[in-house]
């Protein structure tokens, strides 16, 4: 009697292939967000909260929020979280990106020399903050890199009527963590989120020297590509992130995010 014996290394082989091919189809999405979260520790505590519930893999890229606007726009990305109210309109109104949330914010401070040479500490607004900068010459370190932050910076800048062109003022063309660096390394002013300056500010020889002036409002949104834009843009995965964000379990998650007691952010979809 003769005995059938199938091939055991092409079974395999196809098993094999079944199972990469089914990893290599695991949910993800791509997720541009500015270095603001990315430095003051709030995505990582995010995301492992977000692994708890949900097996899509969320792919950051921590760019600044200019950058993070162009990456979506050229469809890069799938979502984005960005704190630049008047350019994330353009990319709504252009078409780029759709269903808009708000899902925390918190505020941008001037930190300064620990000797505060400009006498920031006594102003009573941000624009007579800067201007004291300005007319003493003092250093100042502007992001300079499209950012949120650097257009907080400008906007800011253009209350004196003028951007500052003074011989102290420099620009990094890095991130938050870094232009803070710079400025505790120069003896330099800067202008910070409240989240990423408390992260930071043990490691610096800096001081907060200004706060608390409502233009200094810092509000975060995300926003998904257009899928009518970018057909492979994973909407739905991107939907669901998005929606735990700003639900009671997401917003109660940043309401907790501490570092040292403090509070860096404040969930605002609830």
């Amino acid at each position: 009697m003769k005995h059938i014996r199938l091939p055991l290394i092409p079974t395999l082989l196809a098993m094999a292939l079944t199972f990469v091919s089914g990893m290599a189809m695991a949910d993800s999405i791509r997720f541009a967000t500015t270095t603001s979260t990315y430095n003051s520790g709030l995505l990582d505590y995010l995301l492992n909260h977000y692994a708890n519930v949900s097996q899509t893999e969320v792919q950051v890229i921590s760019v600044g929020t200019g950058k993070a606007l162009r990456m979506a726009e050229n469809g890069d990305v799938d979502l984005v979280m960005t704190h630049a109210p008047s350019a994330e309109a353009r990319f709504i109104g252009q078409g780029f990106g759709i269903e808009p949330l708000g899902v925390m914010y918190n505020d941008f401070v001037l930190v300064g020399p620990k000797d505060d040479a400009a006498q920031v500490s006594l102003a009573q607004t941000v624009t007579e903050g800067l201007s004291l900068i300005m007319l003493s010459n003092q250093r100042f370190i502007s992001r300079g890199d499209d950012s949120g932050t650097h257009k907080k910076e400008l906007q800011l800048w253009q209350h004196l009527g003028a951007l500052p062109s003074f011989a102290g003022y420099l620009e990094s063309g890095r991130g938050m963590g870094h232009s803070l660096q710079m400025a505790s390394e120069l003896g330099a002013y800067t202008l910070t989120d409240r989240g990423t300056w408390l992260a930071l500010k043990d490691k610096l020889a800096l001081r907060l020297v200004l706060e608390t002036d409502p233009r200094l409002l810092n509000p975060y949104q995300v926003i998904l590509v257009n899928p009518v834009r970018h057909q492979h843009a994973n909407v739905k995965s991107a939907r669901e992130f998005a929606q735990w964000m700003v639900s009671s379990e997401g917003q109660g998650i940043i309401g907790k995010f501490r570092i040292n007691g403090e509070v860096l952010f404040v969930p605002s979809a609830l």
